[in-house]
């Protein structure tokens, strides 16, 4: 059986809200993912490879994933 925490990781990015400033709109036209803001963050949810790729653009654009 797959572990919860593994299957979280591949299907969410968690940031804080000031790293995605500039960047939001822009994730979500070109990915298939679902901004969700939560206080003072945000989570990315989208299928394993659309967050990949997402995490990818964000790395490409200077923000640090955890």
């Amino acid at each position: 059986m797959p572990d919860p925490t593994r299957l979280r990781d591949s299907t969410q990015i968690v940031l804080p809200s000031q790293a995605l400033e500039g960047l939001r709109e822009e994730i979500e036209s070109r990915f298939v993912v679902t901004v969700v803001p939560e206080d003072e963050h945000y989570r990315i949810i989208g299928s394993p490879v659309e967050i990949k790729d997402a995490g990818e653009f964000l790395t490409r654009n200077g923000v640090r994933l955890p």
